[in-house]
């Protein structure tokens, strides 16, 4: 492979991981998935050593748990502020229907709706609905943090990768 494609792939899989990091801010952007991808099409532009292999695999790794930590936090987080386990199981099915019937922002307006007006049915509480939301929110900001150092080891995993 030419040198000038090896450093080509290099900065623009760098690039493309960097932008996957920031738009982690935006909930609906798969920032996770597109830093995995691009590790993935470096891999394959470049080839899989054994060193390769083995990041590839942490990467990977990081991906399931980036992807995971979004709906355990949040779900932790309105558990903690009081919703029951079947309005937080019945908002993720509601975030998924309305992800797959509204994309890219029907999941995000579904899942606190849905724990909104389940808690309100459950408890004839407004407040105690407020706090299950609350606990949403709160679990969402975490999962952001979580999210975003995973992806800061992925793309330093990769680096490590790319530079040895």
């Amino acid at each position: 492979m030419p040198a000038w494609v090896s450093v080509l792939a290099f900065w623009l899989t760098l690039l493309v991981m960097l932008v996957g990091l920031v738009l982690l801010i935006v909930p609906i952007f798969p920032g996770i998935t597109v830093i995995w991808v691009a590790a993935l099409l470096y891999g394959i532009a470049t080839g899989f050593d054994t060193l390769g292999i083995v990041i590839f695999v942490l990467i990977t790794l990081g991906m399931v748990a980036g992807i995971s930590a979004d709906n355990l936090l949040m779900g932790a987080g309105a558990r903690q502020g009081g919703a029951s386990w079947l309005t937080i199981i019945v908002a993720l099915i509601a975030g998924i229907a309305g992800t797959v019937f509204f994309p890219p922002i029907g999941g995000l307006i579904a899942i606190p709706i849905a724990i909104f007006l389940l808690e309100l049915l459950r408890n004839r509480e407004w407040r105690s609905a407020w706090r299950a939301i609350r606990g949403v929110a709160l679990g969402w900001g975490l999962s952001f943090l979580v999210r975003f150092g995973i992806g800061l080891v992925m793309i330093s995993a990769w680096l490590i990768w790319a530079l040895y």
